[in-house]
């Protein structure tokens, strides 16, 4: 809804909405005293962070299609940068007062509102913009409309593929590192740190230069490619060095989101970036929903397993699996595609 309402409306109004519902949002879970209001402020800061969606139709609207997956890339630095100092800052903070990391995050979006008040421009100008649908502005009809996009519709399915494998790591790290390692906070914290410093180098620094010598395309699935291989890795993995190992060899695989970010947008009319990017912010929403729902299973299953033993990673295997049929899919449909989107 917050992509098809920028394009209607414009970037800057959606943003600085966004803005204004996370630091209320942040700032009242650092006061709330009930699970009940939590859960609903929770619902509510959720659909405020759906605004990254329109970031991303920003970053279209400002850049020519053969720079989009380097500026892509670029925002995806800025979140790996957010994903080093994040969990460090929270830890520092909740080790203090456990509501003091909510109240610091509250403050910071206050800050990005302000910024975003008195310096950011809009993007998009009125005679770009088209009339809002209420009934066309949902999840599922946006996506089935993005499996439409000429030229590549049907890449759709392999963002749901590696966006499940994706929040599937993420929602089974710390208990699979638990479980296999023994680690602990400090071991979980600086692991992700790492994950957020490999993606900052590649997205911020590696991409423009990869750019240079592969086209999104066959980064796309070099990426792809990676990534397999380094989710199978991950569960096989007998030392805890050697997810550190793991994560700074998978540098590939941080090419994959900007690289198809760039080939979507890239065939999407100027009129509809914010409900193409929507509809890709909404795929990854939905496996957000459903990596849980899969991940917590498979590592009931394997929790009783003995520190060490290779059963323990079969919530990455199944990843891997994800990845790879990915990759298939993305090979059959860049080789039985003959124009490439521009």
């Amino acid at each position: 809804m917050l992509g098809a309402l920028s394009d209607s409306y414009g970037r800057r109004p959606v943003l600085l909405i966004g803005f204004s519902g996370l630091a209320i949002s942040f700032l009242s879970t650092a006061l709330v005293q009930s699970m009940s209001v939590l859960i609903i402020i929770r619902l509510v800061g959720g659909a405020m962070q759906a605004n990254l969606s329109v970031a991303n139709a920003y970053v279209a609207d400002i850049t020519p299609p053969e720079q989009r997956a380097k500026r892509f890339g670029m925002l995806g630095a800025i979140f790996g940068v957010g994903f080093i100092l994040g969990p460090v800052m929270g830890g520092l903070l909740g080790a203090v007062n456990l509501r003091l990391p909510f109240a610091v995050a509250g403050s910071l979006a206050l800050l990005n509102l302000i910024y975003g008040f008195f310096v950011l421009p809009e993007s998009l100008p009125p005679e770009r913009r088209h009339h809002f649908s209420l009934r066309t502005a949902n999840t599922f009809s946006v996506v089935r409309r993005l499996t439409e996009l000429k030229g590549v519709g049907s890449l759709a399915i392999v963002l749901g593929l590696c966006g499940l494998a994706q929040f599937m790591l993420y929602t089974s790290w710390v208990l699979y590192t638990t479980f296999k390692f023994g680690w602990g906070p400090m071991e979980n914290g600086l692991s992700l740190a790492a994950v957020g410093l490999t993606g900052a180098l590649v997205q911020g620094v590696l991409l423009g230069r990869l750019l240079e010598r592969f086209s999104a395309r066959r980064l796309a699935v070099l990426g792809l490619v990676s990534a397999t291989v380094a989710y199978a890795l991950f569960g096989a993995a007998t030392q805890s060095w050697m997810m550190y190992a793991i994560i700074f060899a998978n540098l590939l695989g941080s090419t994959v989101a900007p690289s198809f970010q760039s080939i979507i947008s890239s065939a999407a009319d100027d009129r509809s970036q914010g409900k193409v990017m929507g509809a890709v912010s909404g795929i990854n929403s939905l496996t957000a929903v459903v990596a849980p729902l899969l991940s917590a299973p498979l590592l009931t299953v394997v929790s009783h397993l003995p520190k060490g033993d290779w059963r323990i990673g079969a919530p990455f295997y199944f990843c891997a699996l994800l990845q790879a049929c990915g990759l298939l899919l993305t090979f059959l449909y860049f080789r039985s595609s003959r124009h490439p989107p521009a």
